[in-house]
């Protein structure tokens, strides 16, 4: 079924006159000529940007969150294209009222009026997975309702199928499939893709992201996160606080309402660092769709997130290289960055550091020292490129979120301030960070968490330690007997291996001997 599928994504993208983007490659043109015969009857007059774009929407989820992280990079995409795909991020062609109605209705197993006192017909932000429509509870708190789009369930199953058998191929046929895991790699998207097929989920991560904060004072009075509202949460229906602000992406709006904006990039970079290394659970879709500042009251200047449906999840020890490599680039310490590379895994073992500390060195140094709007990130990403080839960097599947999210990130912050030093702003941060994993305050943020286990098994310890005395003085009595059943067991598989092939050698000579009695001719009686 889903090779079927692949055959309507390529006549979407032909009948949208995509071709056009490879068209002019000699390569190519043969095709492309084939192409425009077969297809004479499509109308190319829209601008290749609407083009792009209405394909994207056309193909379904998968494609528009592609279109969505693309949107973010303007240093790869021409203008016209840029400007189109940001309308993916909530312009999505909303669905029918009554589908919305529907799916709520039997969720609950009431009729609409009866769950919500009041709720808007006309979604106010359309994605590629659901949409959300404003209401009132019935005690008359303001929410937002976010609820799935029927059938998308199948659609997603389908395209990530695809994906699979692309990726199963590339891994087979390509010489870069087993560095590139593919495999892994689609694994991992399906899996936080599917996250988002059960709201429930979402409300989860929500209510998670809001816990991580809750106790940091200096990170909530940068960002809120809406309360959830579990009473009225269902698989296919998520209800929220109703949150009011700008989009960042109205970067023209914010500075008429006397909005920071230049701080508005700092604190973003902090709170993402902090998600990523503190916490090691990030918002892992952080396009500008998903993305508010408050505009008025006390809570002015705030960042406000929104779409948990895609989060990133780190371990310790992915922490903590990560964090290393960042500290060690801030610092220009290349060899420590290609040293951490080996260690963590990233690398073959037996890698030279001294070629891969030279690599690493001439991909960053020119982009050291440079605002935003002065760094050629399509160059640093095709040299970065060529140098993982060259060194057979392994990709990290538990990492391809963070990429994405770092991609979104590195978007928002040339939107809003290109005059920015990333280095500069993320390198007190990762310093601290650092200090307290690896410091005095990791023994005793440690001695902390254990001290329960601790104090819980202390009363036991002198019969844990005479039982384990115990247990090497029997084995110490047993060893002559282990070391006479190991001999035996040793003589026995050796003469195992010489009655194999001794067995071996008759059956080669009695094959011989037929073979040669049929050559020449003898008969068998």
């Amino acid at each position: 079924m889903h090779y079927f599928r692949l055959l309507i994504i390529i006549f979407i993208l032909l009948k949208f006159g995509l071709d056009e983007f490879i068209g002019e490659h000699n390569s190519f043109k043969p095709l492309h000529k084939l192409i425009k015969i077969l297809f004479f009857w499509r109308n190319n007059a829209l601008p290749r940007g609407v083009r792009l774009r209405l394909a994207l929407e056309k193909l379904g989820p998968l494609f528009v969150k592609f279109g969505q992280m693309l949107s973010t990079r303007r240093d790869l995409l021409a203008p016209d294209v840029a400007n189109e795909l940001a309308k993916l991020q909530d312009q999505v062609p909303p669905f029918a009222f009554s589908e919305v109605q529907k799916s709520i209705e039997v969720a609950f197993e009431l009729p609409l009026d009866q769950v919500y006192s009041q709720f808007d017909k006309t979604a106010v932000a359309s994605a590629s997975v659901a949409q959300v429509h404003f209401a009132l509870l019935p005690n008359g708190q303001p929410v937002a309702v976010k609820v799935l789009r029927p059938g998308i369930a199948k659609v997603i199953h389908q395209d990530l199928q695809l994906l699979k058998s692309l990726a199963w191929l590339l891994q087979t046929l390509s010489s870069e499939g087993k560095r590139l895991k593919p495999l892994e790699v689609v694994d991992e998207f399906a899996r936080h893709t599917k996250h988002e097929l059960d709201l429930t989920l979402e409300a989860a991560n929500c209510s998670q992201l809001a816990r991580n904060f809750a106790e940091n004072d200096e990170i909530r009075a940068k960002l809120l996160i809406p309360d959830v509202y579990w009473d009225y949460c269902r698989k296919e229906v998520m209800t929220m606080q109703r949150m009011y602000g700008t989009p960042i992406s109205q970067i023209d709006v914010l500075r008429a309402k006397e909005i920071d904006i230049t701080k508005l990039a700092h604190d973003g970079v902090e709170i993402f660092f902090t998600q990523v290394f503190r916490d090691g659970f990030f918002h892992a879709d952080m396009h500008p769709g998903n993305i508010q500042v408050a505009d008025e009251g006390p809570d002015k200047g705030k960042y406000i997130a929104l779409d948990f449906g895609i989060m990133g999840s780190l371990s310790d020890t992915d922490k903590y290289y990560l964090a290393r490599n960042f500290l060690a680039f801030f610092n220009r310490d290349y060899r420590d960055v290609a040293i951490a590379h080996i260690e963590s895994g990233w690398v073959p073992k037996d890698t030279n550091t001294d070629e891969l500390e030279t690599a690493i060195r001439a991909i960053c140094e020119p982009i050291f020292d440079k605002p935003l709007k002065d760094i050629s990130f399509g160059r640093t990403l095709l040299s970065l490129f060529q140098m993982s080839r060259r060194f057979g960097v392994v990709i990290q599947p538990q990492l391809v979120m963070l990429q994405k999210t770092l991609l979104n990130i590195e978007g928002l912050g040339r939107d809003l301030d290109p005059n920015i030093d990333l280095w500069q702003t993320a390198k007190p941060f990762l310093k601290r960070w650092m200090s307290e994993q690896v410091g005095w305050r990791s023994m005793v943020n440690t001695f902390k968490k254990e001290l329960p286990f601790i104090l819980k098994n202390t009363p036991q310890m002198p019969r844990l330690v005479h039982q384990f005395l115990n247990q090497q003085t029997h084995a110490e009595q047993d060893m002559p007997m282990r070391q006479t059943m190991g001999a035996l067991i040793k003589a026995q598989q050796k003469q195992a291996r010489w009655q194999k092939r001794l067995t071996l050698i008759i059956g080669v000579i009695l094959i011989l001997q037929v073979a040669t009695f049929i050559a020449f001719g003898f008969k068998f009686v």
